[in-house]
């Protein structure tokens, strides 16, 4: 009997303990939910809880700098850059190396850059940077408007002229959804990065407005372009040296110069550049289609390049490997030069208006191993008379006829060639 009523003691309690803790749960659900919460709501950081005004007038980048300060030292948080405000920030830093990993920039509102000099100084080389993180995103529905046209146009602005977003010294870092426009200079650059994803945004600017490079890598490894479309007054897409490992694909380019590995190996400097892969890309009213530009008495390597299913339409010279890169400036001849081996093209069709393959390659270190294959290419109705395809000691293999007849590639391996001992350099 005394045991059946200690049972029937504790049972009793029970209940009155889950209704207590049941009622407390229900009077008190506002303060739980909130407790409950709190690791969430702690983790997301909104410029305007940061004192940003976000009405396009106020200077909002102490506000920028302070939401990121917070977010720098939680992993996993995310920066709010919320729709329906426009922010003015001038040039900001959102720096490591001491933040935490895997940090979202969710940029859904409009960031817009200042229009008078006093905002700048001088020398400034970047308008947004995010440097030495790892696994960093920027996403979102967004726009980041440069206002270019000041610099365009050489109204009182700094000499030099920033890029619009880069990315310095990271590992892991993605960007999508996104649109840049109307940059300084640059649209998007990665120096030193690695592991780079970038996808589904838009680059525009006019096809006038100058150096204005859709997106720009130097020095950068395992990066992945694609679903993207690039606008500007420069090269949709610029790979410079100590870039390896680059897939490119499924990008539209136009206007613009087109895509571009260099220019390389300026001022006589060493420049390396392998494993390139372009495919699915669309190229409308550009000057070049897929080019490969270097600059007299540089040395190094391109090596594995490929150009798979490009289309152009209206483009001034689709392929184009150019060894006498000068950039308009007065240059001397040199014996040395970035060897360039190991080029591949298939499946390249469509217009050209001025020329449609050109290969000016260095009398001391010809081009070798370029290989075409399915290579259809007609005059368009917009352009003049052409002289047909140009080579110049270009040596490589047709894999199959070509439109027009490519006869000037030569076959076989030229008498003067270090390319491979250039190779090795790298």
């Amino acid at each position: 009997m005394k045991s059946f009523k200690l049972n029937t003691f504790r049972l009793i309690t029970a209940i009155a303990f889950a209704v207590w803790f049941s009622r407390f749960e229900i009077c008190s659900a506002r303060g739980w939910r909130k407790l409950q919460a709190s690791p969430a709501s702690a983790a997301t950081y909104n410029v305007l809880d940061y004192g940003a005004k976000g009405d396009g007038r106020a200077d909002d980048t102490q506000a920028f700098q302070k939401a990121w300060a917070a977010a720098c030292n939680v992993e996993s948080s995310t920066v709010v850059v919320p729709s329906g405000s426009v922010f003015l920030v001038k040039p900001i830093s959102f720096s490591g190396p001491n933040c935490a990993q895997n940090i979202v920039f969710q940029l859904d509102g409009k960031i817009i850059a200042p229009t008078s000099s006093a905002a700048w100084g001088s020398g400034t080389l970047q308008w947004l940077e995010f440097t030495k993180l790892t696994k960093i995103t920027i996403r979102g529905k967004g726009t980041i408007d440069g206002q270019g046209s000041v610099w365009w146009q050489g109204d009182k602005m700094p000499s030099t002229k920033p890029t619009a977003l880069r990315f310095y010294g990271s590992d892991g870092v993605v960007v999508s959804g996104i649109t840049i426009q109307n940059s300084q200079q640059t649209h998007l650059k990665f120096d030193d990065c690695t592991n780079v994803q970038v996808y589904d945004i838009t680059a525009s600017s006019p096809g006038d407005s100058p150096n204005t490079d859709g997106i720009h890598l130097q020095n950068s490894q395992g990066v992945v372009i694609y679903s993207s479309t690039l606008a500007c007054g420069d090269d949709c897409i610029s790979i410079q040296t100590g870039c390896s490992n680059i897939y490119v694909h499924n990008v539209d380019c136009g206007p613009g110069h087109g895509l571009s590995i260099g220019s390389l190996g300026k001022g006589n400097t060493k420049a390396c550049v392998s494993n390139v892969t372009v495919r699915d890309v669309t190229f409308q009213n550009t000057m070049t289609g897929v080019r490969i530009k270097t600059w007299p008495g540089g040395f190094g390597s391109v090596q594995d390049v490929l150009f798979s299913n490009i289309q152009v339409s209206d483009v001034e010279t689709p392929i184009m490997i150019d060894q006498y890169y000068c950039d308009g400036s007065k240059c001397r001849n040199a014996s040395s030069a970035v060897a360039v081996a190991g080029v591949n093209y298939l499946n390249v069709k469509g217009t050209y208006t001025v020329e449609p393959v050109r290969f000016a390659c260095s009398d001391n270190m010809p081009c070798t191993g370029i290989t075409l294959d399915t290579i259809q290419l007609e005059l368009s109705q917009k352009g003049q008379d052409s002289n047909g395809p140009f080579c110049w000691e270009a040596y490589g293999e047709l894999k199959t006829q070509t439109v027009p007849p490519i006869n000037c590639l030569q076959t076989g391996n030229p008498s003067k060639n270090g390319a491979g001992a250039n190779a090795d350099s790298c």
